[in-house]
Order: structure tokens, then sequence, then C-alpha cells
């Protein structure tokens, strides 16, 4: 197994934390060693239940994993379903397993006519009762060692009729944001929004990001109407709404900072496009719970700008030495396998670093189980 590769150490980057410890914003994870040791120990033993369903499930199309390599925005919850039942981490064994997986997807039944999204919080509300009355494993810890993966905006409001899974499951979304009541950052986890690319990533030679920094997308917030009547005819700060002339990928490849503005909801696939393309990400979305910020150290290889500050941004960004942003940019190179998907998983990857908040999460009391009952139909 290939670790981590540790980081370079340059003559800036320690900042105080709330304890009074040396903080080293150069290295990509908090705590390499230990990481690397913990996911050993998940590798070896971490296992997950999933409530089983047949293929001639009325509702099968939602509940299986996709019968296809997942592609588009919301790719995230569909390829982690797909690779997690295939992979060694699923038990058949119910006492033996660690947690719990719920395994209705959110976007099939957003697309299901019979359902559609006035109807996804009566079918969470029903699905749950049905488990709670034919296994045992719900019951037993309210849903605590319970999860379910979603990565649409429709998913936070589809629990509203099920509190249980809302207030004590782990909720691994895309919208994860500690602003709104609905999600717990300790208890839920973040999930990448990734756009599904094949092949290995790109590299491109600083000399060549002739921008400084880069944003395209739809003024669907007040954030992005700020950034667009700030920065809209500026030479250095290229911002874009609507079509874009140019190629999407040579944008991100021609700019050293590319922007990633809340919309409609704090997530977009921007941070794990720029990584892939490796550009610096700048975060413009406050109260965001970033994806394994439990692992990595997102001082170390990104920009956050809180929104007040947007007027601001050139000068926090040109503020950056060019040792700095060497620094930020050679993080980018060393984190953005963790943000990529994988039918089949690589170590490190967007799955396995998935997994590896779900293990943290997971509870240190074992309730012995009883047997398991016939399968939900």
């Amino acid at each position: 197994m290939r670790v981590p590769a540790e980081t370079p150490h340059l003559s800036r980057g320690f900042e105080f934390n709330t304890k009074g410890n040396y903080v080293n914003n150069k290295e990509v994870f908090h705590d390499r060693n230990l990481f690397v040791e913990n996911y050993k120990e998940m590798n070896r033993s971490f296992k997950i239940y999933c409530y089983p369903h047949k293929r001639d499930d009325p509702f099968a199309n939602a509940l299986l994993p996709v019968d296809f390599e997942p592609g588009g925005n919301y790719a995230s919850e569909s390829y982690f379903k797909k690779v997690l039942m295939k992979s060694h981490f699923i038990t058949k064994d119910p006492s033996k397993a660690d947690l719990f997986f719920l395994p209705f997807s959110i976007a099939r039944l957003r697309h299901d006519p019979r359902v559609g999204v006035g109807g996804i919080q009566d079918f969470i509300r029903d699905y749950i009762f049905n488990i709670s009355q034919n296994y045992p494993y719900w019951n037993q810890t309210g849903g605590a060692d319970h999860f379910y993966v979603a990565c649409h905006s429709i998913g936070r409001s589809a629990m509203e009729k099920a509190d249980e899974v809302k207030l004590n499951a782990i909720q691994v979304v895309c919208s994860s944001s500690y602003f709104l009541s609905g999600y717990i950052a300790h208890k839920d986890a973040s999930l990448p929004q990734i756009w599904p690319r094949q092949g290995d990533p790109p590299d491109l030679a600083l000399s060549e990001r002739k921008k400084l920094a880069f944003f395209a997308g739809s003024i669907n917030s007040p954030v992005r109407e700020r950034l667009l009547q700030v920065w809209r005819n500026d030479s250095e700060i290229s911002v874009h709404f609507g079509r874009l002339t140019t190629p999407y990928a040579d944008e991100l490849l021609g700019s050293k900072f590319c922007l990633h503005v809340k919309g409609f909801e704090i997530n977009t696939a921007r941070i794990a496009d720029s990584l892939y393309y490796g550009c610096v990400p700048v975060i413009i979305a406050n109260h965001y719970d970033l994806p394994f910020a439990d692992i990595l150290n997102w001082k170390s290889f990104s920009i956050v700008v809180a929104t007040l500050d947007i007027p601001l941004l050139k000068q926090v960004l040109k503020g950056i030495s060019l040792n700095e942003y060497l620094m930020l940019q050679s993080n980018v190179l060393k984190v953005r396998n963790h943000f990529q998907w994988h039918v089949s998983p690589v170590d490190y990857d967007a799955f396995y670093m998935v997994m590896y908040e779900l293990w943290l999460r997971r509870s240190s009391v074992r309730v012995p189980l009883s047997t398991p009952m016939d399968p939900i139909h």
C-alpha cells in the first residue's frame, strides 16, 4: 500500500491553535502517521451491514446500486453505493456490523414518477418505519449507528418527516453547512461533490497559469451577485456568468486560483474541479463544513475568503508570496487523488476517504444483535 506523501518543509506556515500548540499549515494531513495507522485498522476491521433488497423490489431502482458508471453533478452518491456494495467492508452478519447503511437514493427517488420531490419525505418516513418493524437494529440505538448518503440538496429536506434520521443517524451529504440546523458537523460528514473524469489528472507549469483567478457559474445567490458586481470587468480576476466561449478545462488550467463561490447551496463540484486541474481553490462559502476536514489540513492547499471580504479578494491573492503559492499548488497535487472516484476503488481515493470519515463516527459501544429477519419486500 502506497502511503500518502509527506509535504516538504518551507520557512513559513506555522500558527498557534486554541491550546497554544504549534500548527503546521504546510502539511496536508492534521496527523499523517495517525491517519495511516487508523486507515490500516479501518481496512482490516470496519464492517457495514446494508439492509437487503431484492431485484424485483418495486423500488429496486432507488435501493440497489446503479448498473452503469455514474456521471453528472451528483454522481458521488451513486459512486459511493456502487463501490461500497462490492467492497470487503460489507458484511451479511449484522452482529459484526459497526454501522448500518440505509441504501435509498435521494437522486433516484427524485426522478421516480411514483415518488418525485414531493413524495420523498413520505418515502423516507415509511422506509424507516418498515425497517424498525422488521429488524431490531434501528430501535436498539435509535438509528445512531445508521447512515445514509445523499448529494442532491433535496436530501436535507427529505428527512423532515423522519426526525430520528436527522437527529440521530449519520448524514453523509454534499450540502454540509453547519449554519443549517439539520446538519451536525461532529455527527454528520461532508460528501465531496465530484464531477467524474476519466484518466490521469493533467498537470501544468506555473508559467502557463497567466490568470490570477477564475470563476464561471450561474447568478443564483447574493454572494455570486456581489462577486460579479465587484470583479466582472477586472483584467486579472476572470468572472463569467453564462456560457463560456472557451473550454472550462482550459480556464482552470490557465488560472493560478479557482473560485468556489456559494450558489443556491454551499457546495458545488468546483473544488474538485480545481484540484483535478492543479488550480489552488479559493473558497468563498461561509459555514461550509469542508470534505474530509477531520483528516486534511485545508489551509495547506486552499484559501478561504469570507463573503464580506469579496472586495479584498485581489489584495488577499496578491499578498500570497511565490513560495507560499508553490507550497499550496504542490499540496493541491498531493490531495487531488482524495477527490476522485473509481468504479474499482484505489487506496486513499474519495471512496476510502468517506469510509474513513464513517469509521471515525462508528460507536464504541457494541450491542448484541439478534438473528436477522427476512429481507424487506
